[in-house]
């Protein structure tokens, strides 16, 4: 029997309030439905920022459990976790430190000699903390958090480059950015991101809408061949960015 077609929902906010707010509670029930130990899988970017920084607050820090969640990175930057580019260090700052403990915050080793060691090293670490084959049954994650770059690009898994159809590693390092700041990444592959029960795409801003639409039309983008195997793909927008007043709601 054939897989169905992974369809994607489209849900259009207000405004960047309303949309961390969304975001908070749909992390929150995707915790909550694993009794175990939950995992999030977290992005980079001023719009999750926002949703980050709520987290930290009443009353949606109360309904963490934050002794059982484990946190990972969709990609970094190839820098310092003090060095304003660096996305675990903008989520350190944000909830991380206050809120989580810190043995379930898994940061891409970013101080290695290469990119590639790094890469290398944090498949190592999700390996071992899940070591069963990523099947429908077992998904890496809960819940996968993404964005959209002006090029299409999620994670950092730009258009045309090698790592975007990389079938086995879990991890890849990417020598150079197609968009600002160009600097090294390290960067979960598809197959790795997409086992999850959910993948939420939190995208805001009229510089967004363009390329909003392209995704929703069906552009080969990256963005576009990112979809939740296991679950869910759901793209979280505010009016600024939606295309066509938000009239591409439950669109494949």
């Amino acid at each position: 029997m054939s897989k169905p077609e992974p369809k994607r929902e489209v849900i259009v906010v207000p405004d960047k309030r309303a949309l961390a707010e969304a975001a908070a509670q749909r992390l929150i029930t995707r915790i909550a439905a694993n009794p175990q130990r939950p995992t999030v899988c977290l992005t980079g970017g001023s719009t999750p920022q926002q949703l980050y920084e709520l987290l930290s607050t009443s009353p949606w820090r109360e309904k963490i459990p934050w002794a059982r969640v484990h946190w990972f990175m969709t990609d970094d930057r190839y820098v310092s976790q003090d060095d304003p580019l660096s996305n675990i260090g903008m989520a350190r700052k944000a909830f991380l430190d206050a809120c989580a403990s810190a043995e379930n915050v898994h940061a891409i080793p970013a101080n290695r000699a290469t990119p590639d060691e790094a890469a290398e090293l944090y498949e190592q670490e999700l390996r071992t903390f899940h070591p069963l084959p990523p099947d429908e049954g077992f998904p890496l994650f809960d819940l996968v958090l993404m964005g959209v770059g002006p090029d299409g690009h999620t994670a950092s898994l730009f258009p045309g480059t090698s790592a975007l159809t990389e079938p086995d590693k879990w991890v890849v390092g990417v020598a150079q950015a197609n968009v600002a700041p160009f600097v090294p990444r390290v960067s979960l592959t598809l197959p790795c991101l997409t086992s999850t029960r959910e993948m939420l795409f939190l995208v805001s801003g009229r510089d967004k809408k363009d390329i909003v639409a392209r995704v929703l039309a069906g552009d080969n983008l990256p963005a576009a061949r990112a979809q939740s195997a296991h679950g869910e793909t759901v793209w979280l927008i505010d009016e600024a960015a939606a295309p066509n007043g938000g009239q591409h709601a439950n669109a494949r």
